[in-house]
């Protein structure tokens, strides 16, 4: 059996609609509830390793982060590391980390 995959553009897509206020931080957040469970779903398939890893890390964290912790106006720090090459994997994923949330 064949598990649905989660792809870079379908996470892109979200990301973007939460960031232009299209969907509320209740509704991204429940979309990653909903989507992010590597048992049953692929993330990610066919893109590289890194992109995979981006993924898992920005849904991960939209899925357990508390909502009040979301800078809507940082988004784009999420986009960025998904899109990321791999040259710039590890300085996408410390500002999409250390600047996507307040604390």
């Amino acid at each position: 059996m064949t598990k649905p995959n989660i792809t870079k553009q379908q996470l892109l897509d979200i990301l973007k609609s939460w960031g232009e206020q299209k969907i509320s931080s209740d509704q991204l957040q429940g979309w990653m509830v909903t989507n992010y469970d590597p048992d049953d779903n692929d993330i990610g398939l066919g893109e590289p390793e890194w992109t995979q890893e981006a993924m898992n890390i920005v849904m991960n964290e939209y899925e357990i982060a508390k909502q009040e912790k979301f800078l809507l106006a940082k988004y784009q720090l999420a986009i960025n590391f998904i899109s990321a090459d791999e040259s710039k994997f590890n300085q996408t994923r410390h500002l999409f980390l250390h600047e996507g949330f307040c604390d």
